[in-house]
């Protein structure tokens, strides 16, 4: 994908580009598309130094963040509306508890939750991701980091965060979702509760995963009760303080 616009931007990593020189694709695609020939490896020290590069600067910009939640949800969820406003809502609360909000730093839920958080007076954290469409980083992250790879972003969410709260969202919610729930199910990490709010949405996939999922023996019968489904945020950011 190409952007000739002038006033276009595109953030990779530390780097703006603008203009012509924004690139056809990603850091992460170039890192997992198939390769015809060996010439990769005389790009990949490099690759692995931008890796590296990303963990460090992550681990010293959160380093003394102190107990955080991560809010995860839609990009596409619109200002105003009643997930929004639940969203900002949490983002409140969380604060008011004693923790940061941390979201993946871009629009929608990501950007109520983080509004929420700055309103309060907290810390207000942002991972961004870079993406082939514009995203940027919304405007109410009082620490902000850009990522050129998933994996080293993810590391990041499950590293500093002391629960996770997604609300309504797409294939990305769901990744972080799974995620946090594969890590908890196999003991990676302890006494992290994971939170679902709105039974309307959530109601569906929760009744598969009890049904379908646990009944076909997938699935211990204790595990879907990693999952903790509520509709307000006052319940969702109870969940988080009792696991303190």
């Amino acid at each position: 994908m190409e952007h000739t616009h002038q006033n276009s931007s595109y953030r990779r990593g530390p780097v703006i580009l603008r203009g012509g020189k924004i690139p056809r694709e990603t850091s992460d695609t170039g890192l997992l598309r198939p390769q015809s020939s060996a010439d990769w490896l005389h790009e990949d020290p490099w690759r692995v130094l931008r890796i590296q590069s990303e963990f460090v600067e992550g681990f010293g910009a959160l380093a003394e963040l102190g107990p955080a939640v991560s809010v995860f949800g839609s990009a596409r969820t619109p200002a105003g509306s009643e997930d929004w406003e639940r969203a900002r809502a949490i983002g409140s609360l969380l604060v008011q508890a004693g923790f940061a909000v941390i979201t993946g730093g871009g629009p929608g839920i990501m950007e109520a939750a983080n509004k929420g958080a700055w309103e309060a007076g907290g810390t207000s954290v942002g991972l961004g991701i870079e993406l082939p469409h514009e995203q940027g980083m919304n405007e109410w992250v009082n620490v902000g980091i850009n990522f050129r790879y998933f994996f080293a972003r993810k590391t990041m969410f499950m590293k500093y965060s002391s629960g996770f709260i997604a609300m309504p969202g797409g294939f990305g919610t769901m990744d972080e979702l799974f995620e946090a729930a594969t890590l908890v199910q196999t003991g990676k990490v302890h006494s992290f509760p994971i939170i679902l709010v709105g039974r309307d949405y959530w109601g569906g996939l929760v009744q598969w995963i009890n049904s379908t999922m646990k009944e076909s023996g997938m699935l211990s019968s204790n595990d879907p009760q990693l999952l903790h489904v509520v509709d307000s945020p006052e319940e969702a950011v109870e969940i988080v303080i009792g696991h303190k």
